[in-house]
């Protein structure tokens, strides 16, 4: 009983970390644009018909580094609802190391899923359990066959 317990609540985790990594790498712009908002960026919408030039000639699905009077701006354009992502430095380095914290938990999920299997495997011929040794039925006691 114990052992279908273990083996449900395995499949239990497997499919939720697939469940949210699949839907994490379906919507892998809606979760740039999130962490973009999160770490201070602003939301420009272009209002003349320049703006919206500049916009469509930059990039899509990268942050452009623009120099204008003197400072320095990180743009992630968003064309398809013509809108654009805006940040200083500080915004940018505090993207980067979001960038960076949430590629280090992808990385965590994917070890532990590469566990999960492994011992998903290891259990699927009975391993060293119940059966074996001096209390199992394999070796050991005297007359139990």
């Amino acid at each position: 009983m114990k052992q279908i317990r273990t083996s449900f609540n395995t499949i239990s985790v497997i499919a939720l970390l697939a469940l949210t990594a699949g839907c994490a790498t379906t919507s892998s712009t809606q979760n740039k644009e999130s962490m973009l908002v999160a770490s201070g960026f602003k939301v420009i919408t272009p209002k003349t018909a320049a703006q919206q030039q500049k916009l469509q000639q930059l990039p899509p699905g990268h942050v452009a580094m623009v120099h204008r009077q003197g400072r320095t701006f990180y743009i992630f354009p968003d064309a398809a609802h013509n809108q654009a992502y805006v940040g200083g430095p500080h915004e940018y380095q505090a993207y980067q190391q979001m960038v960076a914290a949430n590629h280090l938990a992808n990385e965590q999920l994917e070890t532990a899923q590469m566990y999960q299997d492994a011992e998903m495997q290891w259990g699927a011929w009975g391993g060293w359990g119940m059966g074996w040794g001096p209390m199992g039925m394999g070796v050991g006691r005297v007359g139990r066959f």
